[in-house]
């Protein structure tokens, strides 16, 4: 079998600062990296289901804005991974700040009012947003990972399980990521020896795309499965109120009495 090497397609010779371990335009001449460009349907396809249901369910804006913009970070990763051309890597790398900062912003405010707006951390993400660098990137990944860890332990235990395995994916992928990079003239070899179908499974970018859409996807329902027990768990709270104070009406039908909420019966005549 003839060694696979990096060939020129349909979009010429490659602009971007990275070019990653598969061989460009091996499987066709439209697409330079074949596996890594479909891998990332993962971040596309699920992504906009969930924000159709999140539509029809009538759920607040930003569990809209989290789909759609993971569904923006798998089309600008298919966009660069096909051409390799710089203004597409971009396209990749800058969703990938946006929808994470829109990630952060939501975890933080799981636990407030419905359709409540923080505009001071809103500010902060956007103004962190336009400085953001590679560095800045993990950092806001380290937060979001320490904020999923704080609610799974203190807030809501029985869902670890959705949590980690979310958080799991995640470390999954970041370790194929790294593989693929270190590795890359090993797996390349593997490749040019290996029937096809073995040497795809190599394709450990891909899997990097496949595992962090597949987390990401689970992020999202992993925090709207806790903020929707939170609201349940308000509404019992505000039942449990007004039964109380229907009793204490029965009780004492002269009283004036004070609700929590600024409406004040005055049942004394």
């Amino acid at each position: 079998m003839a060694p696979a090497l990096d060939r020129e397609g349909y979009w010429g010779p490659t602009t971007s600062t990275l070019d990653w371990c598969e061989e460009n335009y091996f499987v066709t001449e439209y697409v330079a990296e074949f596996w890594n460009t479909v891998s990332n349907l993962i971040m596309i396809i699920p992504p906009i289901l969930g924000a159709i249901q999140s539509i029809r369910d009538g759920l607040e804006k930003r569990y809209i804005g989290s789909y759609l913009a993971l569904t923006v970070v798998g089309m600008g990763s298919w966009c660069f991974h096909m051409t390799l051309q710089y203004e597409m890597q971009l396209l990749d790398e800058l969703p990938m700040i946006y929808s994470c900062c829109i990630f952060v912003y939501c975890m933080f405010e799981c636990f407030k009012m419905k359709n409540s707006v923080n505009y001071h951390l809103l500010f902060t993400l956007v103004l962190f947003s336009l400085l953001v660098t590679t560095v800045m990137y993990g950092m806001l990944v380290f937060t979001l990972v320490l904020r999923s860890i704080y609610i799974v332990t203190w807030v809501y235990p029985w869902l670890r399980g959705l949590g980690y395995t979310s958080l799991g994916l995640f470390l999954l992928g970041f370790l194929l990521w790294n593989i693929d990079n270190i590795f890359c003239d090993s797996l390349r070899d593997f490749r040019r020896e290996a029937p096809p179908i073995l040497g795809v499974t190599t394709q450990f970018h891909a899997w990097w795309h496949i595992l962090t859409g597949l987390g990401s996807y689970l992020h999202i329902l992993f925090r709207l499965t806790f903020e929707r027990i939170q609201l349940g768990e308000n509404i019992t709270h505000n039942s449990n109120q007004t039964r109380r104070l229907k009793q204490r009406i029965t009780r004492h039908p002269g009283s004036q009495v004070q609700c929590h909420t600024p409406v004040t019966l005055n049942l004394g005549g």
